[in-house]
């Protein structure tokens, strides 16, 4: 992340050191980071993917309704704090690429720079018991 701004390199040292799965996303949606816990839910390692493609992820992680039909883009947490500039938070349901099917609780803020830029946005995400 040496090329990304120093709060989005700050805010991955913290999500680092945090027990609640985050992902980091880029301005334009594509996967920056994701820590240690957030590896468990995803089915993924990110030593073994590193940063993903929007499209990318969204190949190897579907994110649904109760019913089981896809979430729009644009109607994700993660995208309405991109795009919106705003937090959101959703109950959804997600196919890890490991094919585990979760319902988890899903809460995206935006990362704004000094200027009050947008860097991209950080999502919280845990499995509902």
């Amino acid at each position: 992340m040496a090329q990304h701004a120093v709060e989005l390199i700050l805010t991955r040292q913290l999500a680092s050191g945090l027990s609640v799965p985050i992902v980091l996303f880029g301005p334009t949606g594509d996967v920056l980071f994701y820590n240690d816990p957030a590896e468990v839910l995803l089915g993924l390692r990110f030593q073994e993917t590193g940063p993903l493609q929007a499209a990318e992820a969204d190949r190897r992680i579907r994110l649904t309704g109760e019913r089981g039909g896809e979430i729009p883009r644009a109607e994700r947490p993660s995208a309405i704090a991109l795009s919106q500039h705003r937090p959101a938070h959703s109950r959804l349901w997600m196919t890890a690429a490991d094919g585990a099917r979760r319902e988890v609780e899903v809460t995206a803020f935006p990362l704004l720079g000094q200027a009050g830029g947008l860097l991209g946005a950080a999502v919280m995400f845990w499995e509902r018991p």
